[in-house]
């Protein structure tokens, strides 16, 4: 036996945060409080529970070391065996800043007579119905602590997004240290790829440039296809910023300019931004594709539906897939997949010749629709609606403030002008996707088409803005036929 064996057994709980955990005597602190608190009432510590960087307050963050504590009081005994018959913590805010949490562990505890609980300050008696109402009281009082500071933080936040101020942590790649001079040789790389992006080049294009020569993020890892996502969709690209998932906007509900220099124009930024929202909303993934980010092998997958009719009248619709024939001029068809992948297996075409077909027809109407823009006025025709309904937005806001209108007139215009205003911003994001892409390809599209200029994806992004899609109607008769363009129905894009 040893000379300390007589002792009261206890266990101690500490809750360390993250900057004591980071400092090496931080958790070493916490525990000579419980140790010291221990020793005075004469009883021996026979372990240590510490849950580090673990805030008490969460309701959907679970401490393991706490848990496991709550086990072993229950039990009076260590999973080894050892005899415990209570616990001793730094302070009860430490413990607990949660109701239930605190009752759970007053159950705990008192779940058979003679258990002792002491915090920094002395004993307490969690079995006399007035120290544990005090103690509820505490966590209660803690709690609504926990909240005016996340009030506080989340106002700091705001404040600090309404001035532009740039935000803590590691600088954003495309930047220097002070997170407001530009890097040089990262901001144009970011430049490039946001005007890549815009004229349809695939992230996957992007990627594997930059991998080849040997770019890395801010952290020194290889960027993947998110990060270099939410890079090219951050709008401090164009000197703005986001706050909660939203634009910062004055009260006149422009933009707040940040206090740093921008790679991008606003424009381009609002393209880019049209251009992921949309593939959200459609489920496309970043390089233009429906299924994966690769960039298919030929120019019209995807877009060719078969247009042979069923036997309900309706048109079979399933994509075309492609299958080598090296017997045909190009080495391949367009063909419809059998009943069991989802088509009905009864068309099929010359897939290079289909190609050169849609391609002349594609570029004629991308060339037809630049000539159209240079004529027309650029601007986009929603600004007059928007501008007025925020002045009534806001002289409406003012009136309701003054009670000169009621909570009945006003809620219900408000969210009318609400949702207008969102459909109007919509548009005007949308515009200027086509206004950049009109603006960086379509003026000289056939000779960069034919040069070697644009990639594949890039080639598809001009199809896809130009077409829904190419329905293949069957031949018919039997056998071969010559390929016959009337058999291909062109289902064009408005604009």
């Amino acid at each position: 036996m040893t000379s300390n064996d007589h002792l009261v057994p206890v266990v101690a709980y500490a809750r360390i945060s993250a900057d004591l955990a980071r400092d090496a005597h931080g958790v070493k602190d916490q525990h000579k409080i419980n140790d010291e608190t221990a020793a005075k009432l004469g009883w021996r510590i026979v372990h240590h529970y510490t849950d580090n960087d673990l805030s008490a307050a969460k309701a959907d963050l679970v401490r393991p070391d706490f848990e496991a504590m709550l086990k072993v009081l229950k039990a009076g005994r260590l999973p080894d065996g050892r005899a415990v018959r209570g616990a001793v913590v730094v302070a009860d805010d430490r413990l607990v800043r949660r109701v239930g949490d605190y009752e759970r562990f007053v159950d705990a505890l008192t779940f058979e007579d003679g258990r002792i609980y002491a915090d920094a300050k002395g004993l307490k008696d969690l079995y006399n119905e007035d120290v544990e109402s005090m103690g509820l009281f505490g966590v209660v009082i803690s709690k609504a602590e926990v909240r005016k500071i996340r009030r506080r933080t989340r106002r700091s936040h705001r404040r600090r997004a309404e001035q532009g101020i740039p935000v803590g942590g590691k600088r954003p790649f495309g930047w220097e240290d002070d997170k407001r001079t530009l890097h040089p040789e990262e901001a144009e790389r970011l430049a490039q790829a946001a005007r890549d992006v815009i004229a349809g080049k695939s992230l996957h294009s992007i990627l594997a440039k930059w991998r080849e020569e040997g770019v890395q993020t801010v952290h020194g890892n290889p960027w993947g296809s998110r990060s270099l996502k939410l890079a090219l969709w951050n709008p401090r690209l164009c000197g703005w910023r986001k706050h909660n998932g939203e634009l910062v906007r004055n009260a006149d509900g422009v933009p707040v300019v940040g206090q740093w220099e921008p790679i991008i124009t606003p424009k381009e930024w609002m393209a880019i931004d049209a251009l992921f929202s949309a593939r959200v909303r459609l489920n496309i993934k970043a390089d233009g594709t429906v299924t994966d980010y690769r960039t298919p092998s030929y120019l019209l997958t995807g877009i060719l539906r078969c247009g042979k009719p069923q036997g309900d009248g309706q048109i079979c619709n399933a994509p075309m897939r492609v299958s080598a024939r090296p017997d045909l001029s190009g080495g391949y068809v367009y063909q419809c997949p059998s009943r069991s992948m989802g088509g009905c297996g009864g068309s099929g075409r010359n897939g290079a010749k289909v190609d050169e077909y849609v391609t002349e027809a594609v570029l004629a109407r991308l060339e037809e629709r630049a000539a159209v823009k240079q004529q027309e006025d650029s601007e986009w025709g929603g600004a007059e609606e928007l501008e007025r309904l925020g002045k009534k937005q806001r002289a409406m806001l003012q009136k309701w403030q003054e009670d000169l209108i009621s909570d009945e007139l006003f809620f219900p215009e408000n969210h009318k002008m609400e949702v207008r205003i969102k459909e109007l911003r919509k548009e005007r994001t949308e515009h200027a996707l086509r206004a950049q892409r009109a603006s960086k390809v379509t003026a000289d599209v056939r000779e960069r088409w034919f040069a070697g200029d644009l990639d594949l994806a890039q080639k598809r992004a001009l199809i896809r803005e130009a077409l829904h899609a190419v329905i293949v109607l069957p031949v018919g008769g039997g056998g071969r036929r010559p390929f016959n363009p009337d058999l291909l129905v062109l289902r064009w894009t408005e604009g």
